[in-house]
């Protein structure tokens, strides 16, 4: 069927939009709602059979059968004005945020070529032409960019270094290449992967100091785009069978169950997606507690076991820094393979998975728990993209000292699970420390994180010395603080009505960083969305979960497939940094749907337990066939809508709590009534304006000259707070502060616009009296390699052979809170991927531990790039401290064999 036909369907159906009605006070549009539409909005509307979003119309033809006509707008009309900067080594170093170059990708001629000026580094250019009424960026177009790299090449020449607008030093040696950043495709703001792109380097031929690239904009061939039909080809007649009054639910059950065979190695462990060969922890974990562990139990567990490293430990996947500990979320695989557990109740299978989960939280207690808050330290589980979710000041060893919603709720939950795994196996005093454990995590995340003014937990504390709570809502960590039983019943109904969702959508935060591409910013990504589906089914909301499982079919009728992620401001798929069809925990989210919501399946260690959930406008019949749970098979019927059960039977006789016994085999008949009573009243909070999917004010760059503070002005920024350790201090609409003379203190300043979003707080400044500086190679040999940038005589290296304990004198002239770091270089790999981020441990005298000191990669071979690790608040005595700086086991890194540093000095600063 093509476009045409397919209109002409759905017009003869009578499934046109209603046009707009009126203005509600809050000035959203709103809309009537078509006859028939089990969802409306704004955005798009959801019917029985078809999904229509403006002229995009998808329809099930059958149960096997789907149609779409969707074409993405990314190529249609581009502005033929393009943004960028130049990045030395492929970092984001020439201009500050927000001071991009522009540029008019316009023949100044009728087939004239397509040149920028030669633009010297470091100097912003903004094309002055406007833009002309109703001309876009032409099909192919070449566009030459230059730039004078002659003040970077000079200041090598003359000082052997050049500063960044940051104040950071690029070495001579340590200079690689030079790449362009922006957009639209092929440029790229994603800095952290420029330099995987070798057409965007840029090149001197004539070695003048002008380096050049020509890319080709606006490439019809390369231009994302989706099938027009889906047909079932492979068999799922072995998975459960779901049927019920609505064609499109059905049509999109079975995409899912053949995505979900599709998504089997030849080895049976999961492939990620289409797009992402192999088996990531976070992934596949995720994935089985959505579906896979019902689904295929035996897959489950074999990709798992793939990601248990032969120390016997969780595997974190390559990320931020060099992964572990930067990255913490490896241990939802715990609580996936609790959930493989219940649904197959296989002893050898908790047997083999309970030492793993024993020795890597072990580990986490000594590398990320923070005993000064209860809370967990580490990145946002999933959100491992720095700038996609982060201030861009911070580097990965601020993300390290973070803590985040997502990942402590993580945490929380796999404490948890040992737990019960632990008492399962007999083991009452393991039971016993890591139900504590679980306890103080939880208080502290509600203690710390709960914002009680919006009514859900902030995205994360964050910061150096004194941390601050970004107020942004993240909406993994919102969903799991729910289901996960973090928040209690009453503030888990005020997470699920007051965070706030965009019209196509659960955005990943709220609201969205500007100068940011979508990828984890402005973009919704399915399986959160089924995992916030979760959270409402769980506090009773019925608006929030039909308007969870219209954003979970949209976009896989639309595409075709379930995609890993669309843009939140216009839902296409095509506008995101990355992407991938048939994506494992998409299309599990979706058969998640019917398993844990519709049918409200909760495996228990001994019992499957009913508590299903059908919003009113999906009342009707359904049926699941050939559900199998462990020895049974199960044919579920179910009748009318609701949260609660009327009447439930197996085999023709009342079913005890409606909960199968786990002892239970054999076919068996299972039927549920509903009351079709509507739950209480609960909204959701979905900004209902296509052009309210809202960004935040940009973070100030903040310096100080003398005792004053100042920065340059933030559009829509009607005030500026200033942080004083945290704490706010002043408030007005000046870009000037002066600072109080005292002993030290961290200044930072936010930015208020007049909706009231904050911007992200400035990197922490530092003021006060000077570090003392202990130079290392006074207690060890110092390094013979020729780097450049070190202070003192010399430098230490830190491998798993070379100085392993290094005992190192600190004198203190008074007693007090001092905060210590180390700086050192890592250059055994990039900021954002690989496994050698370096991990040592701080002990004092007496050998009580202090805390890790974390050393994340900071370039590949950038062995002159400095920076500082972690600060560890640690009180010192008056006169001389003796400190440990130890390499011990539970300072194995994700490489193993790499695990290395140089060390300049370890600093030491009073804070109190």
């Amino acid at each position: 069927m093509n476009y045409y036909e397919l209109s002409a369907v759905v017009l003869a159906s009578g499934l046109l939009l209603a046009s707009c009605q009126s203005k509600s006070g809050t000035g959203q549009t709103a809309t009537a709602t078509p006859a028939g539409a089990i969802w409306h909005s704004e955005a798009y509307t959801v019917y029985r059979d078809s999904v229509v979003q403006g002229p995009n119309h998808a329809r099930a033809v059958s149960a096997t059968e789907l149609h779409s006509n969707y074409r993405s707008p990314a190529n249609e009309t581009q502005n033929p004005q393009i943004t960028f900067k130049f990045c030395l080594n492929g970092k984001d170093n020439e201009l500050p945020p927000g001071q991009d170059n522009v540029f008019l990708a316009l023949p100044a001629t009728p087939g004239a070529a397509i040149e920028t000026p030669v633009i010297p580094f470091g100097q912003r250019y903004v094309d002055t032409r406007p833009v002309p009424s109703g001309q876009y960026l032409a099909p192919n177009t070449k566009v030459k960019i230059r730039v004078d790299l002659r003040p970077v090449l000079d200041a090598f020449a003359k000082q052997g270094y050049y500063t960044t607008f940051k104040g950071e030093k690029i070495y001579k040696q340590d200079f690689k290449k030079v790449l362009v950043a922006g957009t639209p495709a092929p440029l790229s703001w994603d800095f952290d992967n420029l330099v995987n792109k070798p057409d965007l380097e840029m090149h001197d031929p004539d070695g003048d100091g002008i380096y050049e690239v020509t890319l080709t904009l606006n490439q019809p061939e390369a231009a994302k785009t989706t099938a027009q039909q889906w047909k079932k080809t492979i068999n799922t007649d072995d998975f459960p069978q779901y049927t019920s009054d609505y064609p499109l639910a059905d049509a999109l059950y079975n995409l899912a169950l053949e995505e979900a065979r599709r998504a089997v190695e030849p080895d049976s462990t999961f492939r990620t997606g289409k797009e992402w060969a192999g088996v990531w922890t976070r992934d596949i974990s995720y994935s089985i507690i959505l579906a896979q562990a019902t689904l295929q139990p035996k897959s489950a567990m074999k990709s798992l076991l793939r990601k248990v490293s032969p120390e016997g430990r969780i595997i974190q996947d390559t990320g931020t820094g060099g992964a572990y500990p930067c990255s913490t979320d490896r241990v939802i695989w715990a609580v996936a393979a609790w959930e493989i557990y219940k649904v197959t109740g296989d002893q050898a299978w908790l047997r083999k998975v309970y030492p793993v989960v024993k020795k890597s939280l072990e580990e986490d207690a000594q590398n990320a728990y923070d005993p000064a808050t209860g809370l967990v330290r580490g990145e946002s589980s999933f959100l491992d993209w720095r700038e996609e979710t982060y201030p861009r000041w911070m580097q990965p060893v601020d993300i390290y000292q973070s803590e985040n919603l997502g990942t402590n709720a993580v945490h929380f939950q796999a404490n948890t699970v040992l737990a019960l795994m632990a008492h399962e196996l007999g083991q009452t005093a393991v039971a016993s420390t890591h139900e504590q454990t679980a306890a103080t995590i939880k208080q502290a995340i509600n203690q710390h994180l709960w914002l009680d003014k919006a009514g859900y937990y902030g995205q994360y504390r964050y910061g150096r010395v004194f941390p601050v709570v970004s107020p942004r809502a993240e909406a993994l960590g919102e969903a799991l603080s729910v289901l996960f039983d973090v928040a209690d019943p009453s503030r888990a109904r005020t997470v699920v009505e007051k965070t706030p969702t965009v019209p196509f959508g659960i955005s990943c935060i709220y609201p969205q960083i500007p100068g940011i591409p979508p990828y984890h910013n402005d973009a919704v990504w399915p399986f959160v969305q089924s995992f916030w589906a979760l959270a409402a089914a769980k506090s009773g909301n019925e608006a929030s979960l039909m308007e969870s499982i219209a954003a979970v079919y949209r976009p896989a009728a639309l595409f075709l497939t379930n995609k890993e992620n669309f843009v939140a401001g216009n839902g296409d798929f095509a506008g995101t940094q990355i992407n991938s069809s048939n994506m494992l925990w998409s299309l599990s989210g979706s058969l998640g749907l019917v398993y844990k919501v519709l049918f409200g399946m909760h495996y228990e260690t001994d019992r499957l337990v009913f508590r299903p959930f059908v919003p009113q406008a999906l009342q009707g019949e359904r049926k699941l066939l050939n559900f199998k749970y462990r020895r049974a098979v199960l044919n579920i019927e179910m009748l009318g809508y609701g949260n609660e059960i009327q009447e439930i039977k197996l085999d023709g006789k009342p079913l005890a709590g409606a909960a199968v016994p786990a002892s239970l085999s054999g076919v068996h008949a299972l039927r549920i009534i509903l009351k079709s009573r509507a739950p209480a009243t609960a909204t959701a909070n979905r900004v209902a304006n296509l052009v309210a999917n809202l960004f935040s004010p940009e973070t100030p760059q903040v310096t100080l000259a003398g005792n004053q503070l100042s920065w340059p002005a933030i559009k829509d920024a009607q005030t500026y707070r200033v942080l004083k350790n945290g704490q706010p201090v002043n408030a007005s609409g000046a870009t000037t502060y002066a600072v109080p003379a005292g002993g030290f203190a961290e200044y930072q300043v936010i930015a208020i616009d007049n909706k009231g979003l904050e911007s992200f707080a400035s990197e922490p400044l530092p003021v006060g009296p000077p570090a003392t500086e202990v130079q290392l190679e006074t207690v060890a040999p110092a390094a013979t390699y020729a780097y450049k940038g070190f202070s003192g005589k010399g430098f230490v290296e830190v491998s798993v052979t070379k100085n392993t304990d290094l005992t190192i004198p600190v004198q203190v002239p008074e007693a007090g809170l001092y905060a210590l770091d180390f700086r050192y270089a890592n250059g055994n790999g990039p900021i954002n991927t690989n496994n050698k981020c370096a991990i040592r441990t701080l002990r004092d005298g007496q050998n009580k531990l202090l805390g890790t000191v974390v050393l994340p990669q900071r370039g590949v071979d950038e062995w002159s790039n400095w920076g500082f690790s972690n600060p560890i608040l640690v009180r010192l005595a008056k006169g001389k401290n003796v400190l440990s700086l130890t390499y011990e086991t539970a300072n194995t890194n994700m490489n193993g064999a790499v695990n290395q540093a140089m060390l300049d000095y370890l600093r030491v600063r009073r804070v109190q």
